[in-house]
């Protein structure tokens, strides 16, 4: 499958033109939105592209540790040093 795209700079950064299909109740609700941000269809898409590839990482890597505590779970005594100094502010 190709995708037809026109790339172009806008200071320091590389910018890409891409068709997306996207359906019209929420091409309504994304004007909206950035009428009241005062900013674009592109800037607003950008960031939340940007923000959905950072919460996928992040759910990426809680998995990872969430299967390392599988593998190796925590012993009753592991953590047994640090509660004789750790400070909770009510102390």
């Amino acid at each position: 499958m190709y995708y037809y795209s026109y790339t172009y700079k806008q200071g320091d950064f590389c910018l890409r033109t891409v068709q997306m299909t996207l359906d019209e109740n929420l091409i309504q609700t994304v004007d909206k939105v950035v009428k009241q941000l005062h900013t674009t269809r592109s800037a607003f898409t950008r960031e939340a592209l940007e923000q959905a590839i950072a919460r996928i990482k992040m759910e990426k890597l809680e998995e990872k540790h969430r299967g390392g505590y599988i593998r190796k779970p925590e012993t009753s005594d592991e953590f047994k040093a640090w509660h004789k100094v750790q400070k909770w502010g009510d102390e």
